[in-house]
């Protein structure tokens, strides 16, 4: 599927800044990747996949960075994973160091594993809380100083609101989804009056990514291309991060506030998908034992 456009969207010009993605191999990271290079940022891609040659699964991060390079901006593949304190510090710091600054922090990746609490195992658990809560914490802890130095910065998470989905199967992934989001907005209240944003961004419909295949979430009538989630952030990013922050958005709510009409660009058929209340990423830690 192409990648939808839309004219109603003022995107922002982020010429000269330089974004932290975690999660980029693949679905929306990498989308939202893309989106950030298009709109000028050079971007710094992060993930666990440096060779996808022996899976049946394409993307790997330095494929994402060199997509990003393609659109006339620069970029560096970081491989990371984001339960490792140390390897998150010194992710931060060559980042900042290649690019002289750092001022849009996304956190993005996590680990997803829907099952009943009682056919849930408890390394899974721990693996969900390490990967999202503890991954959130860490990457966001590690450019904080850096932050609060920038005339302007963004810290977004793709978590949703604090009411969510509670139904069989999600206890433990809704847990710590939000508990990123926690992590985030009570960031808003600490850096309040220093410019930075920090808001959480979630869709109302299933995305096409390979946990919503591989989970059997809905059908191609209910999905939409993983761009709106990337527009989203646009959106976000074209705001005064001093004004607009602690905020938990839902994707089309604040594009339709942004002047879009209609979402049939985003749409994997035609018709308009029907919202549901929580929805599930993929990740590079996803599938993982």
């Amino acid at each position: 599927m192409d990648t939808p456009r839309l004219d109603a969207l003022d995107v922002p010009d982020l010429d000269g800044s330089t974004a932290f993605v975690t999660g980029t191999t693949r679905g929306i990271g990498k989308e939202i990747a893309l989106a950030l290079a298009e709109a000028g940022a050079n971007v710094v891609s992060t993930g666990k996949t440096v060779d996808d040659s022996d899976s049946d699964l394409s993307g790997t991060i330095g494929k994402t960075a060199e997509a990003c390079r393609e659109l006339g901006v620069e970029s560096e593949a970081i491989q990371l994973d984001v339960r490792d304190a140390d390897a998150v510090e010194a992710a931060a710091e060559a980042a900042i160091e290649r690019f002289g600054e750092v001022d849009i922090v996304i956190n993005n990746a996590s680990a997803i594993q829907l099952a009943n609490v009682a056919d849930l195992p408890a390394k899974r658990f721990d693996l969900l809380n390490e990967v999202n809560v503890r991954g959130t914490y860490l990457v966001s802890r590690a450019f904080l100083p850096h932050l609060r130095e920038r005339e302007e910065a963004w810290l977004l998470t793709n978590a949703p609101p604090v009411t969510t989905d509670r139904a069989p199967g999600k206890a433990a992934y809704g847990w710590s989804k939000l508990g990123m989001s926690f992590v985030t907005l009570s960031l808003a209240g600490e850096l309040a009056g220093e410019s930075v944003g920090c808001n959480t961004f979630w869709p109302v419909t299933a995305i096409d990514t390979r946990a919503t295949r591989y989970f059997g979430l809905g059908t191609e009538d209910d999905w939409r291309h993983p761009r709106i989630v990337a527009d989203t952030v646009l959106e976000i990013l074209s705001r005064d991060p001093d004004e607009f922050t602690g905020e938990a958005v839902y994707d089309e709510e604040l594009l339709r506030e942004a002047g879009v009409e209609s979402f049939a660009p985003y749409n994997l058929t035609e018709g308009d998908p029907a919202p549901t209340s929580a929805q599930m990423f993929e990740a590079d830690y996803s599938r993982e034992e």
